[in-house]
């Protein structure tokens, strides 16, 4: 994308008799996302534009002019996208969907598909692209670190079809094998877990503190509160004492696989 925005912000910043990190504090983000803006390499959520302007006294300028990156997200994610694409390291808890930045084009393409209220045929391509251009993290062979925690149900719902369905799992037992995610699957016969309520993401970073973020129905939430955080963060460790092993999960997967094959 064009820098001039970020540009821009470096100009007020500078006009202003501001450090980075004074900026980040003023604005209540982080020194590291500022310089991210300012280089280009990032976009501001709304909420952060409209932080930065009062912190600069720019009035609305910073909020009114987002560059459009044409990335195509539900507004509540946005926040959570911008803070993905910065995590070193990424816990996952998936209720009812493989989560997004493991997902293959053909099931991404069977969720977006079937979206509610639908969308149309350029819309869901500008989704589809987004939501694969996640998956691109994982071309990094050490960063993130991701584990993923999957309810067994996000296995046995069939999506698009089984040969998706089975074209995923195997994405996913590639995944595994490679050593570059780790899974773990909580079984249908547990009953309750402590995540039973909601998809829960857990992201940590170089030089701020921990976040989450959880989602449901039209809705999604970052979590910045520590004492927040660190609760949902003991609630995914209690669930993820309560699911199977590495290796019983990945027989698990691959089970499922086999079974979506060999499907009349």
């Amino acid at each position: 994308m064009s820098n001039i925005y970020g540009e821009w912000l470096k100009s007020q910043r500078e006009a202003a008799g501001l450090t980075q990190q004074e900026l980040a504090d003023m604005a209540l983000m982080t020194r590291s996302h500022i310089a991210h803006i300012e280089a280009g390499r990032r976009i501001p959520s709304r909420e952060d534009a409209r932080r930065l302007d009062m912190a600069l006294g720019t009035g609305n300028v910073l909020s009114s002019f987002l560059p459009d990156d044409d990335i195509a997200v539900a507004e509540y994610f946005e926040a959570a996208l911008q803070l993905e694409q910065q995590a070193t390291m990424i816990r996952e808890f998936a209720l009812s969907f493989i989560p997004g930045i493991l997902q293959t084009e053909g099931y991404a393409r069977a969720v977006l598909g079937t979206s509610f209220p639908p969308v149309g045929e350029q819309e869901r391509d500008r989704l589809l692209v987004t939501r694969l251009e996640r998956a691109r993290a994982l071309a990094n062979p050490v960063t993130p670190v991701v584990w993923a925690l999957l309810d067994e149900a996000v296995l046995r719902r069939v999506i698009g079809s089984p040969a998706v369905m089975a074209e995923q799992l195997r994405h996913v037992e590639a995944l595994v094998k490679s050593g570059r995610v780790r899974v773990h699957v909580l079984p249908l016969t547990l009953g309750f877990h402590p995540l039973l309520e909601s998809m829960l993401t857990l992201m940590w970073f170089e030089d701020q503190p921990p976040v989450a973020y959880s989602e449901g129905v039209c809705m999604g939430k970052v979590h910045d509160s520590p004492s927040t955080v660190h609760q949902l963060q003991a609630r995914y460790d209690h669930a993820l004492s309560d699911a199977l092993p590495l290796k019983e999960s990945l027989a698990l997967v691959r089970a499922t696989a086999e079974d979506y094959e060999h499907h009349d």
